[in-house]
């Protein structure tokens, strides 16, 4: 495996670790806003964090952009990127928030780790090959995923179709984000995803919700910890790892966040964890070890 690879590996993983820990920040909130209102302000949070390192990417990228017609093209590659990942994230989130309110948590959080097996799929649209072990490595960390998620009875409903559309946008992102990152600055690609994605769950939040001034100072460290490490470091760490990494290994890696969830449940809140859930996180740990493994070179 290239070093390239294995760096963007462990930036991937990293960035899971934010996002299963955040999960716990996510559960606090809730008790003092809405969700729309939560997803607003921290991906506004995330943005405005990020703005420092643009500054500094906009100062550097003058000096090696030689022609205006490169800066030009580079500015519209960076906004549409930008864009088309925050419009795929907020439509994701919305699914995803709308879904739970007619299924359970486990339900939802199986079902959105179904993005793992629909990356590959959507892939071979675009004539991406899939090495065998990885399509095994999809569906040890899917059986994984139903261990960690699931109890003893597991009904379709319509949340659960809401959270499959959810799942379907979110492999949409990570393929966006395949292709945008090796054309553009993943920071500035980042910061413009969070104000797409802010901007509009705080519209919807003003329609759907009544935003509490009260509440969201109540809940400032919850909101603190998902726009700063959740949003601003932890989907920079996606797009910038994504750069090195094939998309279907890459949502395989970042799918690692229910099993971290569920660990961080267990450590901080002093959630139960079952002997079945466990034996869930061991196989999507072992799926994850397993797509890492190096191709074979075939012999001449």
């Amino acid at each position: 495996m290239k070093k390239s690879s294995i760096k963007g590996s462990l930036l991937l993983f990293l960035a899971a670790f934010i996002w299963g820990v955040a999960f716990v920040a996510q559960s606090v909130a809730m008790d003092h806003m809405g969700a729309f209102t939560f997803n607003g302000i921290r991906s506004l949070l995330g943005g405005i964090v990020l703005l420092p390192l643009v500054a500094g990417r906009v100062r550097k990228a003058k000096e090696t952009v030689r022609t205006d017609e490169e800066r030009k093209k580079a500015i519209r590659t960076t906004l549409t990127g930008g864009v088309c990942c925050g419009l795929a994230l907020c439509c994701a989130s919305m699914f995803q928030q709308i879904g739970i309110g007619y299924t359970s948590v486990a339900n939802a959080g199986f079902i959105t780790a179904l993005y793992m097996l629909i990356v590959p799929i959507l892939g071979l649209l675009f004539h991406k090959r899939v090495r065998v072990v990885v399509w095994g490595g999809v569906g040890l960390a899917v059986a994984g995923m139903y261990f960690l998620c699931i109890g003893d009875t597991f009904t379709i409903n319509r949340g659960d179709l809401l959270v499959l559309i959810c799942a379907v946008i979110f492999a949409v992102h990570i393929l966006v984000i395949d292709y945008f990152s090796p054309k553009a600055d993943g920071v500035m690609l980042s910061c413009i995803q969070f104000f797409v994605t802010g901007i509009i769950c705080t519209v919807c939040a003003f329609l759907f919700e009544t935003p509490d001034w009260h509440g969201i100072v109540s809940g400032w460290l919850p909101i603190a910890y998902a726009g700063i490490m959740s949003c601003g470091v932890a989907y920079t760490l996606q797009i910038v790892g994504q750069k090195d990494v094939e998309p279907t290994i890459a949502s395989m890696i970042l799918s690692l966040e229910s099993a971290i969830s569920a660990l961080a449940g267990w450590v901080i809140l002093g959630q139960k964890l079952s002997l079945k859930q466990a034996g869930g996180c061991v196989l999507v740990f072992a799926a994850i070890m397993l797509v890492q493994l190096p191709e074979r070179q075939k012999a001449k």
